[in-house]
């Protein structure tokens, strides 16, 4: 064998390696992204469940109004938060709010028996689960990602084809209260 065909040979095995990284990164980062659709599928559902359950709590608790006005506020926050760490400190505070509505609507009765709010609040406990899944489904793909970029050899070329690591969704306010979940249930 030549010199010449074993440099050939060297090179084709580099340029295969190239490619199959190359690839390998770009499913990951797609695959991150696609996750991160699933997140912004259900958080759409949680918002239009929010004025729905805001108009019947109001119709019990219409003195109840500052938590009416922080809930809708919280929610417009939310819809308009764009990037991973704004989205999640929107829906951290989306989620306090909310835990503040449900808490009002523990002081009547005649509330937590009305069909319409029964079901709504198994909607949104339904919504909370499935966007809790769709966060670890996020983080988890992110964290392979990252790890793929950061990793010997695709780290040598992740920089030159412009991946950079994506950041995970997490809970923003390091508060034990704020890292529990929504509470729907009476």
């Amino acid at each position: 064998m030549t010199t010449t065909t074993t440099v050939l040979i060297v090179l084709a095995i580099i340029v295969l390696w190239l490619i199959f990284a190359y690839n390998g990164l770009v499913t990951l980062r797609n695959r991150a992204k696609e996750a991160w659709a699933d997140i912004d599928v259900q958080l759409k559902r949680r918002y239009d469940l929010i004025p729905n359950l805001v108009e019947t709590v109001k119709g019990y608790a219409a003195h109840e109004k500052t938590v009416f006005e922080d809930v809708t506020a919280a929610r417009t926050a939310a819809m308009g938060a764009t990037g991973t760490a704004d989205k999640a400190k929107a829906e951290n505070m989306l989620e306090g709010t909310l835990k503040s509505l449900f808490a009002v609507s523990e002081a009547y009765p005649d509330l937590k028996a009305n069909q319409n709010f029964l079901q709504l609040q198994r909607e949104l406990g339904d919504t909370e689960d499935k966007i809790q899944a769709a966060r670890r489904f996020y983080n988890t793909t992110v964290m392979a990602f990252n790890t793929a970029i950061q990793t010997f050899p695709n780290n040598l070329i992740s920089g030159q084809f412009g991946f950079s690591q994506m950041d995970l969704f997490e809970l923003a306010d390091a508060d034990a209260a704020a890292k529990e979940p929504v509470k729907v249930q009476f």
